[in-house]
């Protein structure tokens, strides 16, 4: 399955239809719900939509996965809270967000610590995910051993471009609700504001926020080069979705189907990597097109502010000496 930019931004809509009621729903013995918070034209849906197809197939319609797109079921904080009770039985979601729940999950989002996509999978499908996907399961919750792309995120702006630390200075910044982009933004001397993905637009709009900061291909499905000017190219953070499993829901899967929900959302999940990646390298000329403005940025700048600013010292004390030794022998060294 090639998913085509044309696809993703334009015509998924049409091939994507959410929940998915297959030839076999009727029969099955597990019909099990999955949210996301993502448009239903990102990767994660298509390749959601192709997952949830072949796990019906195979399993002979014993599994049918309903999929619920584009916070359908709630914000985060509410989709976290209908795992966690049952109410749904698959969410995908930012290990930064999820660290509300599991501050472990937060350390793959230290920022400035990636420098490129081979050093994310070598660690995530590696050691330092084996390390998190452990304290996940701490909290009964069970997550898939690859994990999802998000892309590296960039900084977007209605007011200004961001070049330097110093533009950061009492810039209005949404981020996410997770302490560590809260700590990182202000210790660049910004204003983070933490916000729900779902209000992101609307907030952005009037102005309540002078800017966010999100992958590119988030930045086009969602539209917000509508309100916003400048994107700058900061790549401060790897961010990625585990794709999670209520614990219980997951062991009342006979090891079986177990063993064919685990390929199938594993498989999809390398192929969407594939699909952002592709995505984030084309779409710079795309929003471009449609107005905004795009400047490169020195990552050393920045990460050597955080280090001045005891931003890697903090955050190595909060995940302790075991979490951040698996971190920097993935990365190098930080603090």
């Amino acid at each position: 399955m090639q998913l085509s930019r044309r696809q993703i931004l334009a015509g998924a809509a049409s091939t994507l239809a959410l929940p998915t009621f297959g030839a076999f729903a009727q029969k099955a013995e597990f019909t099990y719900k999955y949210a996301n918070n993502l448009p239903v034209t990102h990767p994660m849906n298509l390749r959601a939509k192709e997952m949830a197809d072949a796990i019906r197939a195979e399993t002979k319609g014993r599994v049918d996965i309903q999929i619920y797109p584009n916070n359908q079921l709630g914000s985060d904080s509410d989709m976290l809270s209908q795992l966690r009770s049952g109410g749904i039985e698959f969410f995908t979601l930012s290990g930064l967000i999820l660290g509300q729940l599991v501050p472990a999950s937060q350390i793959s989002g230290i920022g400035f610590a990636f420098p490129d996509y081979a050093t994310v999978w070598k660690a995530m499908d590696g050691e330092l995910g084996a390390w998190i996907r452990a304290q996940i399961l701490k909290k009964d919750l069970v997550a898939m051993d690859r994990i999802w792309d998000n892309g590296f995120r960039q900084t977007t702006s209605s007011s200004k471009p961001i070049v330097t630390p110093a533009d950061f200075k009492g810039f209005k910044i949404r981020v996410p609700v997770s302490p560590l982009w809260t700590s990182m933004f202000k210790a660049f001397d910004a204003s983070p504001a933490s916000i729900n993905f779902a209000e992101v637009y609307s907030s952005l709009q009037t102005k309540v926020v002078e800017g966010e900061e999100n992958p590119l291909a988030i930045i086009a499905t969602a539209k917000l080069y509508e309100v916003q000017k400048y994107c700058s190219l900061t790549n401060h953070m790897w961010d990625g979705f585990w794709f999670l499993a209520n614990k219980k829901a997951w062991e009342k899967l006979p090891a079986d189907l177990q063993a064919i929900v685990a390929k199938n959302i594993n498989a999809s999940g390398v192929k969407e990597r594939a699909d952002v990646a592709e995505l984030n390298a084309s779409l710079q000329k795309d929003l471009a097109a449609k107005g905004m403005v795009f400047n490169a940025t020195n990552a050393t700048l920045f990460r050597d502010h955080l280090r001045n600013a005891n931003f890697y010292s903090d955050w190595k004390s909060k995940f302790g000496e075991e979490g951040w030794a698996v971190l920097e022998r993935s990365v190098g060294k930080l603090a």
